[in-house]
């Protein structure tokens, strides 16, 4: 959805560092990351990392590969039997399976240089 929006034009206001570069000034897509400087690709990598050291770790041991509960945020997943946890795992599985199919198209259609926001206008579906 991020990718959408960006690719519509709506921007965070103001500067992104402390520079002056505006969010309206960063293209969307690959060519961002030529847009952001070193020192704000370094500050993203040390987040990402962050997170996944301290937060996303597998504190309790797990109930299966995955299992990233921390015990600080319980949505009831005990309360759960066992094949209501199963059909829930497999439906996550299929829906991140999805996502991750969706990202790639938008990545292969920026890379060939098609728009991902169709115009009714120029369209055989133009109504």
């Amino acid at each position: 959805v991020g990718y959408l929006v960006q690719e519509a034009g709506i921007r965070f206001p103001g500067a992104i560092d402390l520079s002056g570069l505006q969010f309206s000034d960063i293209p969307n897509g690959y060519a961002a990351f030529e847009a952001i400087s070193y020192a704000g690709k370094l500050q993203m990598f040390l987040a990402v990392g962050a997170l996944e050291v301290l937060v996303m770790r597998d504190f309790v041991g797990g109930e299966f590969p995955g299992d990233l509960r921390n015990g600080y945020f319980d949505l009831g997943w005990d309360t759960f039997d066992e094949e209501t946890k199963l059909r829930k795992r497999a439906v996550e599985l299929n829906q991140g399976r999805a996502a991750m199919m969706g990202i790639l198209g938008l990545m292969v259609h920026e890379q060939l240089g098609v728009s991902i926001l169709p115009s009714t206008a120029e369209s055989s579906y133009a109504f």
